[in-house]
């Protein structure tokens, strides 16, 4: 039996050895810093696996420009047939997605997807090709879309695709159906779902690194690559949405400790946090006045607290604080931006927080001493004797030794103005 299962066993090793190898990577949402690096990972575990094929199936809003660079960096410079798929059906390939796919070594969508609308962000609304000479653009928009459209040109003419509709979807924001991608040759194939993908690309050649390879994908053994935890973190951290959280514990959870010295686990709480958030901030572009309006509006809720000024502090704090939290990221540059609910939730919440927690401060110093030697002044004693030297008084259950400019007699009831180690000054009680 077991010498039936040897043999079986080195009948299929060449069969396992001869079978076509594809390593499936996804990106979805926007491009970002974490994505560049899960592209980067999923490189190296296909030469690990000695993939024949990579498929990426794409469904992206855009991304940063940065990121986008480095990823189509890794798919011309790959000596592994690149497929990018936009799949499923509904997705899209917007912004820096159009450039992936241009950048692709076969292009391939979902029926009902779409792509286009390239024009870097800074020049929206896109101008037209003829007012390149127009006064009304500055310097700096006039290189951002020169060089965005050298930069699509060049991976048009490297994957063979239509350069016409290229340089249209960077200069005049344009996007295309699936359908027509094909039609127009934008992209090499549409595909139903994976399945059918790779029936399609069964048998095509494609050029990579100036060799032609035949792709064999009929039995196709497909791995699917999944992010580290490295890769998951730096995916959260840097959502917009997180990282806009991750600002407001630290500034709450350092402010509460500031005032409350010795609660430690507010501080330690907000020191993380900060810390989280400036890794965030270091990685993802961000607008300096909506932070420096989202402290300035934290500011004047505070103050309004402590100066009378009619509600003007707080209003002008909550409208900062707003201003400040949809400023902070652009939505187009990242693919997304801060949830609008989540803005108007933290601008109230934080008006009421800190409200609250300074009118708490303010009543807890101003709230009268009620233990320690503080607590004796203002206590009213009762004079039980006197001597040459002045009074024996009763307070609190206890028999102290007491002084007075006034005269007093023995019964009367005194005040406590002031103490002096073991003896008090009081004064008669007006009855």
């Amino acid at each position: 039996m077991m010498r039936l299962l040897f043999l079986l066993l080195l009948t299929l090793l060449p069969l396992l050895a001869d079978s076509f190898t594809v390593v499936k990577l996804e990106i979805k949402g926007a491009v970002g810093p974490a994505s560049s690096e899960y592209f980067k990972d999923g490189m190296l575990f296909a030469r690990d696996r000695d993939a024949q094929m990579i498929i990426l199936e794409l469904d992206t809003p855009g991304g940063l420009s940065t990121s986008m660079r480095e990823i189509i960096q890794g798919i011309t410079n790959s000596s592994i047939p690149v497929v990018t798929y936009v799949s499923p059906k509904g997705a899209r390939a917007a912004s820096a997605g159009t450039y992936l796919l241009y950048a692709s070594h076969i292009a391939a969508m979902s029926p009902g997807t779409n792509l286009g609308a390239a024009t870097p962000i800074n020049l929206m609304p896109a101008p037209k090709i003829d007012d390149l000479n127009s006064s009304a653009m500055s310097t700096l928009e006039k290189k951002a879309l020169n060089d965005a459209v050298a930069y699509i040109k060049s991976l048009a003419q490297l994957s063979d695709r239509n350069v016409t509709w290229a340089l249209s979807a960077v200069e005049e924001s344009k996007s295309i159906s699936a359908t027509d991608a094909l039609r127009y040759g934008v992209i090499d194939l549409i595909a139903q779902d994976s399945e059918e993908l790779l029936a399609k690309l069964d048998g095509r050649s494609v050029v990579v690194s100036g060799k032609s390879i035949t792709l064999k994908t009929k039995d196709a053994v497909i791995y699917s690559f999944e992010a580290n935890w490295k890769i998951k973190f730096l995916s959260i951290v840097t959502d917009p949405n997180i990282a806009y959280i991750l600002i407001l514990i630290a500034i709450y959870g350092i402010f509460f400790e500031l005032m409350n010295p010795g609660s430690i686990f507010p501080g330690v709480v907000g020191l993380i946090c900060g810390v989280i958030a400036l890794y965030a901030l270091n990685m993802i572009p961000f607008n300096y006045a909506g932070l420096l309006l989202i402290l300035l509006g934290i500011a004047f809720m505070v103050a309004e607290v402590f100066i009378a000024g009619f509600g003007i502090l707080g209003i002008g704090g909550v409208i900062a604080f707003a201003f400040g939290s949809l400023l902070l990221f652009d939505a187009d540059t990242l693919g997304q931006s801060i949830s609008i609910p989540l803005i108007i939730a933290f601008t109230f919440s934080s008006l009421l927080f800190f409200i609250l927690v300074m009118k708490l401060f303010l009543s807890s110093r101003s709230a009268k001493v009620v233990s320690g030697a503080e607590e004796m002044i203002g206590a009213v004693a009762n004079v039980i004797d006197s001597n040459e030297k002045g009074y024996l008084v009763h307070c609190h259950s206890e028999t102290w030794s007491a002084v007075s400019e006034s005269k007093l007699s023995v019964g009367q009831n005194v005040q406590v103005i002031e103490r002096s180690g073991l003896v008090l000054k009081v004064k008669p009680i007006k009855e």
